[in-house]
This record gives C-alpha cells, structure tokens and sequence, in this order.
C-alpha cells in the first residue's frame, strides 16, 4: 500500500545516530545522506528509499496518541536487538519485547519511543493466512 514514509525531525545529526543503532538489527541500511535527509531500506536498495528521515528544524513534531511506525522484524532476536539498540541510542521503553496475546498467539513486538517521540515498533508475527494484521 505505502510507496515510502518519512518522519520530520529538528536535528538530522541525532535522528540519523538514532536509527542507524535501531534499523541495522531489522537488516536495514542507510542507503543515502544530504544535509536535508537520511534514507533506509535493505542494502542494495535503489529508488526512493522506503523510509526517510527529513529534517524540518525546531517545527517539526512527533505525531500525536494513536500513531505509531511498526517495522517488521526478521526474528524475535531481531526485535530483541531493535529494543536494545533504541534504549542504548537514547530511545525510551514503550514495552519491552515479549508476545503480545491481546494481539494474536504468536505476535511477538516491542515499543519504543524515539529522541524525538516517534512511536516505534519492531514485530515478528507470522499471520494467518486471510487475516490481516491486527490492531497495534
């Protein structure tokens, strides 16, 4: 459905730190950097990245309650080490990684917020098929 997604931030220097620890557990890159923007996607990639960083200066803002950004994670180790990462590069718990039952049996997650109060999650969830992804 997405062709690609960016987050505004007010310092690239520090978002691009952030995401550089929490995308490489995921198997993600930073495939570019200007002075406006970081992009990441798996390494190879070419094309408009599907993930960006943008920066906007002291105006930007985090999205308010009810949104958040899951990224799909290739291993519950993978989403071990995202939350580790997030924590280590200045990121705060949001929930620890774990099943989430409420979700589904076999959703495993954990949430983060980032330095500038983006609402992460990374998920490993092997759907059934014709169900499409729960609530988060």
């Amino acid at each position: 459905m997405f062709h690609h997604l960016s987050l505004g931030v007010p310092d690239l220097d520090r978002a691009a730190a952030f995401y550089d620890a929490v995308m490489a557990p995921l198997g993600y890159v930073r495939l570019s950097r200007s002075a406006r923007s970081a992009c990441y996607g798996p390494e190879g990639f070419t094309g408009e990245a599907p993930f960006a960083l943008l920066l906007h200066g002291a105006d930007a803002r985090a999205p308010g309650p009810g949104f958040h950004l899951a990224f799909a994670a290739p291993s519950h180790e993978a989403v071990d080490r995202f939350h580790a990462a997030a924590l280590a590069a200045g990121g705060i718990d949001e929930g620890p990684p774990g099943i989430r039952e409420h979700y589904a049996p076999d959703y495993y997650a954990a949430f983060v917020r980032d330095p500038d109060g983006h609402r992460l999650e990374a998920v490993r969830w092997r759907e059934p098929a014709g169900l499409s992804a729960p609530p988060t």
